[in-house]
């Protein structure tokens, strides 16, 4: 009988109640009477625009994320990475900290993505409904949200908003986008830097106690944190706040990128593009780096990044070099790196490597006169460095630069083994 009710559900009376009035909120309302299910429709930055809760429904996520006015982080990146949902196609997830699953349905209109449907299937019942009556439910939703989004005016926009318009290239001139900050604390607004926090690997064990979102608050003022396009972008104004995100980053399995120094915020998308990049390398598997990197940290692997498979660009000395590491299981290359790198430094090779000054000191006489390698001309040095590099870049991969900065705050010198082999 009730399988019967679900197979018969149609959404007629929305239609007509669509046409009726314009009222988003009694839309939603009525939407989660005729499904049998709580429900939030978000704006296309995660906040709620409307909401069913029906009587005796408890659920701490989703009371939580009606208290707030916003669902969390965690959510907002599944509905930005989930490949069903960015094809546009609805899709049924499971949050970590919800008995509960949900349908997750992109809200469009017009050929604009304008938010998303979320509703919770307490019974097992939301896959039973037709699929025509989920496309005329998303529909009626998605032209009223469209209605709403036009009817704003847009000097109203939140400064999250503004932010996000920026990052998209919105505005055509530093002008343009100041006037429309005017009205809010982007007006006078300073930041050192930014930083993306990826939450691929998030593990959120502090369900009633400790949230990420409630400590990235509390823990860094004025940081404003917001969720861009599945990352967590927030603003940095202190050197001490670098130190707080490592403690975040460790406690909460986070990956997270600081950007270059901000001088303006209409600087931001350039920045940002820049930054993503970086965050991308992080979240390689490959990278076993420190949770929390610099741009600045990772900017030789972003430069070598469109080179890689270009080893016409590497001179020939250098392919001879790298066929004896291969095949002598030396570490002439890693060591020309670092003696370039260091300028010329014995030391500061020697700390680099963890190996034994005369160790160094016996490879680089075996550069110069067993491979021909040029390091007394410094026309030469631009060369082998980028060819060094692109050899390195194949054999270790870009973990390898990434690094290579942290090596200063170590001390004493291991020999790893004896080169006088060859």
């Amino acid at each position: 009988m009730e399988e019967k009710r679900w197979e018969s559900c149609n959404a007629e009376a929305l239609l007509e109640e669509f046409f009726s009035q314009d009222d988003l909120r009694q839309l939603a309302l009525s939407t989660g009477e005729l499904l049998g299910c709580p429900l939030l429709v978000l704006d296309d930055t995660f906040h709620i625009a409307a909401h069913h809760l029906p009587l005796g429904f408890s659920d701490a996520l989703f009371e939580t994320a009606v208290r707030r006015g916003e669902i969390s982080y965690e959510a907002g990146a599944i509905i930005s990475r989930n490949p069903m949902l960015t094809a546009g196609w609805a899709d049924y997830v499971q949050l970590a900290d919800s008995p509960y699953r949900r349908r997750f349905a992109p809200l469009v209109s017009a050929g604009v993505r304008l938010g998303c449907l979320i509703c919770v299937d307490t019974d097992g019942h939301l896959e039973k409904i037709p699929p025509q009556t989920w496309e005329l439910v998303e529909h009626i939703l998605a032209k009223q949200l469209f209605m709403e989004v036009s009817r704003q005016d847009k000097p109203s926009e939140t400064a999250e908003d503004i932010l996000m318009h920026l990052l998209d290239g919105g505005f055509s001139s530093a002008a343009h986008f100041q006037l429309q900050a005017s009205g809010t604390y982007l007006a006078d607004f300073h930041p050192l830097t930014f930083a993306l926090i990826d939450l691929e690997a998030y593990h959120n064990a502090y369900m009633g106690k400790r949230h990420l979102r409630e400590e990235l608050e509390t823990q860094i003022p004025d940081a404003h944190p917001f969720l861009y396009k599945g990352d967590i972008f927030l603003f940095l104004h202190r050197e001490g706040d670098a130190d707080t995100l490592s403690t975040l980053a460790k406690e909460f399995q986070l990956k997270i990128l600081v950007s270059e120094p901000l001088d303006e915020l209409f600087d931001l998308p350039g920045l940002y593009r820049t930054a993503r990049e970086a965050l991308e390398l992080m979240t390689d598997e490959r990278f076993h780096g420190e949770p929390v990197c610099s741009v600045a940290q990772l900017r030789t692997p972003l430069l070598l990044k469109n080179l890689e498979g270009r080893g016409d660009l590497i001179p020939i000395a250098l392919h001879r070099l790298a066929a004896r590491d291969r095949e002598k299981d030396t570490q002439y290359c890693e060591t020309l790196y670092h003696y370039l790198t260091c300028c010329h430094s014995l030391k500061k090779t020697s700390d680099a490597l963890y190996t034994h000054r005369n160790t160094v000191l016996y490879r680089i006489r075996r550069l110069q006169e067993d491979f021909a390698i040029p390091l007394e001309e410094p026309s030469q040095h631009a060369d082998l460095l980028l060819g060094v590099s692109l050899i390195l870049l194949d054999t270790k991969g870009r973990p390898f630069f990434c690094a290579r900065r942290k090596m200063k705050h170590k001390t004493g010198a291991i020999t790893r083994r004896s080169d006088k082999k060859g």
